[in-house]
């Protein structure tokens, strides 16, 4: 471990800074003037960073990226060894859930474990990703069982995947940790891009961060559950949806329906469900219904075409949501194992998501006789389904040759 008295020669280490939050932080951090050092285990995309090319879709991160390596504000390592000489130490791990919808805390602790001896008094822990409520607190008071005199903050990320760069200027910056001189230290990180704080406990933080995500995925699933009713029904829920915004401001911010998935809202509201003891019913329906929804478009198409099983099904869009490359949890994976047991076969497109099994889109709109949308990208907006192909799009997004669209919301 450092000598507590050697000076810090580096501003900022972000643990997982290789990732779709960590990587956009740490740029920013370098971009504001601050030495920053990315730390992460994963060479090929770190190799990717080195190089000057982004591993995944982020606006603006190309141009950000070229620019502070350029600046010499950032230092790329596989290996802990600059831990000790960093302030600040951002840790981009969160709490994910096991496969029985139970919050599991090994990752962070096996990144805590992995570190702890390349830490050293003064410096300030911040965590950045969703965390269980109470692993705040429970990393404080780990730290000071080993004798090290760090300060744990909570301050979760607010950005939306792949506008991350440009939000983080945009929103106020939840911050929170244990004492006020760490939560000056703090905000005097953030303060270079951050338009505004908002200051809470660490727990009030990380129920915030929870309850933000569970309550769009419960919007979500809002709108799913009347999709389902008007098309079980054969309505056309497009039109209902019309009625139900328009020039009419209280339901001006009524999403759509469509696949809500992703790395973070259903595992957050089944964190949140967790921590209520399972009496978060509302979050638990949440769940039933959107993940539902793909079983629920393949039931759609069988009541029309009453037989898959000698056709060819496709799947435009393999991402969780649309114009991204990140096919981590999406809902489109879900349908395809569904179609694979109903259809003959089952071809995969998507223009950004990186999967040897995909195809193009030429020839998935040449061989599918049914397909289905499963995220909504724009460049699937211009094209024009040619007549005698039955669409499925829960979206709206497709645009049909002939006037008689068989799609699920026309």
């Amino acid at each position: 471990m450092m000598n507590a008295s050697h000076p810090f020669t580096r501003d900022v280490c972000v643990i997982g800074g290789a990732g779709h939050v960590g990587l956009p932080l740490a740029l920013t951090l370098a971009d504001s003037g601050f030495r920053t050092v990315i730390y992460d285990i994963n060479p090929t995309t770190l190799d990717l960073i080195r190089s000057g090319t982004m591993p995944f879709t982020e606006e603006g991160g190309p141009a950000l990226l070229a620019r502070v390596l350029q600046s010499d504000k950032l230092e790329v390592e596989d290996q802990p060894r600059f831990l000790g000489e960093c302030k600040f130490v951002v840790l981009v791990i969160g709490t994910p859930v096991d496969e029985h919808l139970n919050p599991s805390f090994t990752g962070i602790q096996r990144a805590i474990d992995r570190c702890v001896d390349h830490l050293r008094d003064g410096q300030v822990l911040i965590l950045r990703s969703t965390v269980f409520p109470g692993i705040s607190e429970h990393i404080q008071r780990y730290l000071d069982q080993r004798g090290l005199d760090i300060r744990v903050a909570f301050c979760p990320e607010r950005v939306t995947q792949g506008y991350s760069i440009e939000e983080l200027g945009r929103y106020p910056q939840i911050v929170s940790a244990f004492d006020e001189v760490t939560l000056a230290q703090v905000k005097r990180l953030f303060a270079p891009f951050t338009c505004e704080f908002v200051e809470m406990t660490p727990m009030e933080a990380e129920l915030c961060k929870l309850m933000t995500n569970s309550w769009r995925y419960i919007q979500f699933a809002t709108v799913n559950q009347f999709y389902m009713i008007a098309s079980q029904h054969g309505l056309n829920f497009e039109r209902i949806l019309h009625g139900c915004r328009y020039k009419y401001g209280r339901m001006a911010d009524m999403p759509g329906p469509g696949f809500a998935a992703g790395p973070c809202l259903v595992k957050d509201t089944m964190q949140l469900a967790a921590f209520s003891n399972n009496h978060f019913v509302i979050g638990h329906a949440a769940m039933l219904i959107n993940e539902g929804l793909p079983a629920h478009m393949v039931e759609l198409a069988k009541r029309e075409l009453r037989d898959l099983s000698n056709l060819t099904t496709g799947i435009l869009g393999m991402a969780f949501k649309a114009n991204s490359d990140d096919g981590r949890d999406s809902l489109s994976y879900k349908l395809k194992k569904l179609l694979t047991l109903e259809s003959k076969q089952v071809l995969c497109s998507d223009p950004y998501v990186r999967d040897g099994s995909l195809v193009p889109l030429e020839r998935l709109m040449r061989e599918a006789d049914v397909i289905f949308v499963g995220a909504p990208h724009d460049v699937y907006r211009t094209i024009v389904v040619p007549p005698g192909k039955r669409v499925f799009d829960v979206w709206g997004c497709l645009q049909r040759a002939d006037a008689t669209s068989m799609r699920a919301v026309a």
